[in-house]
């Protein structure tokens, strides 16, 4: 025993401190990581070869190990913290060598870069990471947030400490709409610092509520470090389970667990909304009470109101919020009731296998007392007796190809349970309907006959969907009665959207909210995965960047608009017409959808090309590519360097010493608090990639193979990894605010402004424990792909 420590004590001391020097040392941070790992490596190798590193560890042929083990005490739960009275045996740490173990990392290092990087499963979700950043980054460069931040303080400035809040609702916006920490805390704080300061806001307030703010789109979706933890956490969440079933006798963990231990990016974006929106809250109560408790802080500041009539609270009330909640409220009731519904007549020509119990019974007793501990006595009853009534009708029987007659009845069965509108034509009529409401809400003295119009068509499209087209009509029939319908709503709709470009909130807020609402509704929604859903925000930034520039050169953009207008008719038609014309009849209506289709998918590349040549004739696209390139290739190479200081750690089992230390605490809970309480010191000092890359794949095989659910998990992981943005002395979020923040605020004044929010990071740490349907509730609500 070296100087009284284990050898692996002593790898993991040598390995975090190459680790911290390398940080420290100024070299890049991709650089630094995979440097600090061949460095430790050198050392380590170094000190065993002199024979100074011995590792400790319980002796497996003992008859204390084999007497736990004949009680059915786990194999993976005996360790020297959890039995420290087992007798030891001690070891080498490179087992074999240094020099064998630099042979598996190498071999490791190609075939982990090949499944990760290059050829992986995950290779897909990464490619949204680029497709978000770069997203982020053209909206950013089309001036949003300059917009954005000048309107919300016309809105929110009257109230006490209104300036601050409008801070955090822009923030919340842009981190739905970017993501991009570095780009939001920078733009933010020239805008809305110098005014804060200059209407007396306490400089503590002002950059603290700055710094927190821009880095909500670390939490809000569609936020790259979900996708980056994401990527992890499903194969973590897979591995962990499938350790706890072995654990507990089962075969795997579908057996034990009764379902598939999967977890997806698209579901972490569903856990991920209701909390990022409860910490924009806490942020907002927080600037509003300190402006209540200390009003000279943080005084109503009296700006130029928002351009456009002016709205009584009666108005407000009926369009804004009644109105919206009849319309949602009225479809959702109509879904109760079976008028509106699913209209597919999709019969499969196989029939589906019987249905299996709901838990496999045919297990060993030791698993079985596990499932029991896990599901409850009640459950598996019930599962036995499926299982007997199973077997007693010559068990689960097997699909087979059905006959004429059997695709018949089950046709007839399908039309005969269809709603008499369907979803879609249900959705597309709401929100139209949506428009037409808010529009009368901003403008309650116009003429509200093209609104009435607007929504006659509304209501005719409805009884048209009724009375006249049967669920066994086609697309194309189907598409020719609701287009006069469609037509007079869009009269109406247009005249709405006249009226709100008067509005200066609604002329600002609603062309990226649109984008954010397509790209997070497809992935909310269960419609796509996140990287077409990246790819489609990536196109529409380009576009909606494009647009503006083609706005402030006083010049058309009708190209722009008919290429957005393009992709919608492209999405419509590929949702209600069978495209595949290799098939060997194909309807008219079909070919026709699919010209039509191919048509518009041509103009909409031509579209985005031309958005493309203006942003590179005005000087845009060129540093929004470099940017993006900047960001990802960081990412990637940090992915890369932590793989190699990973394998370091595992080349002496220190990876699996750590393991065993988490597991050894009777309590779960015990276990995940320290590993919170880890990740928020390691905040301090580490960046959020390297917390991902390096810490949680040793950490999270334990804390995903509990019982908690790993959405939750990955949440709790991705609030506690926002802090490393804010806390001293390596927070980033500080570091951009001092670059652009005046010399009057010192580093000091940042300092004692980010605590109250790094609290508040904390307090909604401890809501979230406390209550976590919070991120589980939406999630169960909406589909998941």
């Amino acid at each position: 025993m070296f100087l009284g420590f284990d050898g692996v004590e002593i790898g993991l001391i040598i390995v975090f401190l190459c680790l911290f020097a390398g940080i420290l040392s100024g070299f890049p941070v991709a650089f630094a990581l995979g440097g600090a790992g061949i460095i430790a490596f050198g050392i380590l190798a170094a000190l065993d070869s002199s024979g100074l590193l011995v590792h400790e560890f319980v002796d497996r042929g003992s008859d204390g190990y084999r007497a736990l083990l004949a009680q059915g005490v786990p194999e993976i739960e005996i360790s020297k913290f959890s039995h420290p009275g087992l007798p030891r045996a001690t070891e080498p740490l490179f087992v074999g060598g240094w020099e064998l173990a630099m042979d598996r990392n190498v071999a490791f290092i190609v075939n982990r870069m090949n499944e990760r990087v290059f050829a992986g499963q995950s290779i897909e979700t990464l490619l949204a990471v680029l497709m978000f950043v770069m997203m982020g980054i053209t909206l950013e460069r089309s001036k949003i947030a300059n917009e954005l931040l000048t309107t919300m303080a016309r809105v929110f400035g009257p109230l006490p400490g209104g300036l601050a809040v409008s801070v955090v609702v822009v923030g919340a916006f842009l981190a739905a709409s970017t993501g991009i920490v570095g780009a939001t805390v920078v733009t933010m704080g020239l805008l809305s610092l110098p005014t804060m300061l200059r209407n007396k806001y306490s400089p503590e307030l002002a950059t603290g509520v700055i710094a927190a703010s821009g880095t909500l789109g670390q939490i809000i979706p569609p936020s790259i470090v979900i996708v980056l933890l994401g990527t992890l956490a499903g194969d973590l969440y897979a591995a962990g389970q499938e350790l706890r079933a072995r654990a507990e006798g089962c075969s795997d963990a579908l057996t034990y667990l009764g379902e598939a231990a999967v977890l997806s990016v698209g579901t972490l974006f569903q856990a991920a909304l209701l909390p990022g929106i409860l910490l924009a809250v806490l942020y907002g109560l927080y600037a509003f009470g300190y402006a209540l408790l200390n009003p000279e802080k943080a005084p109503p500041v009296s700006l130029e109101p928002v351009g456009g009539e002016i709205v009584t609270r009666s108005d407000a009330l009926r369009w804004f919020v009644l109105a919206p909640a009849a319309l949602i409220g009225g479809v959702l009731l109509a879904g109760q009731v079976g008028l509106v519904g699913n209209q597919s007549l999709t019969v499969d020509s196989f029939t589906d296998v019987g249905q299996a119990a709901s838990l496999r019974t045919n297990v060993s007793e030791q698993c079985k007392a596990g499932m029991i501990e896990l599901h409850g006595q009640e459950k598996w009853d019930a599962a036995v007796a499926q299982q007997t009534e199973i077997d007693a009708a010559g068990g689960v029987s097997q699909s087979h190809r059905r006959s004429a007659e059997e695709l018949q009845t089950a046709l007839a069965a399908k039309i005969d349970g269809a709603a008499p509108i369907g979803t879609g034509v249900a959705a597309l009529f709401v929100l139209l309907g949506l428009i037409l409401a808010i529009a009368r809400g901003v403008s309650p003295t116009a003429d509200p006959r093209p609104l009435l119009v607007g929504a006659g068509g509304i209501v005719l499209g409805l009884l048209a969907d009724i009375m006249l087209i049967p669920v066994t009509m086609g697309p194309g029939p189907t598409f020719l009665i609701l287009a006069i319908p469609f037509a007079i709503t869009l009269y109406g709709c247009a005249a709405a959207a006249r009226s709100m470009a008067h509005n200066d909130l609604i002329r600002v807020v609603f062309p990226p909210l649109v984008l954010i609402v397509a790209v997070l509704g497809s992935i909310l929604g269960g419609i796509t995965n996140p990287t077409p859903a990246a790819a489609l925000g990536a196109g529409g930034a380009l576009l909606l960047a494009a647009y503006r520039k083609l706005h402030d050169q006083q010049k058309s953009g009708a190209i722009i608009l008919g290429a957005a207008f393009s992709v919608i008719i492209m999405i419509l038609i590929g949702i209600n017409f069978d495209l595949r014309i290799n098939r060997a009849v194909v309807p008219t209506a079909d070919l026709i959808a699919f010209y039509a289709a191919r048509s518009t998918y041509f103009f909409a590349l031509f579209g985005i090309l031309y958005a493309c040549w203006v942003l590179l004739r005005t000087s845009v696209l060129g540093p929004v590519v470099r940017e993006t390139a900047k960001v990802t290739s960081m990412v990637f190479t940090i992915l890369i360097g932590s793989q190699i200081l990973n394998l370091v750690l595992i080349s002496f089992g220190g990876e699996h010493y750590i393991q065993s230390f988490l597991r050894s605490f009777e309590q779960e809970w015990t276990a995940f608090l320290i590993v919170m309480l880890v990740l928020f010191v390691l905040g301090f000092v580490l960046d959020f990639l390297e917390i991902i890359y390096i810490v949680v794949p040793i950490v999270g095989p334990v804390i995903y193979g509990g019982t908690y659910d790993p959405s939750w998990v990955t949440i709790m992981i991705t609030v506690n990894l926002q802090t490393s943005f804010l806390t001293p002395p390596f927070g980033f979020a500080l570091f951009y605010l001092r670059g652009v923040a005046p010399a009057s605020v010192t580093t000091g004044m940042i300092y004692r402004g980010i605590v109250p929010f790094v609290l508040i990071q904390v307090v909604g740490l401890a809501i979230l424990w406390a209550f976590p349907g919070i991120v589980t509730i939406v999630p169960d609500l909406l589909p998941n792909n």
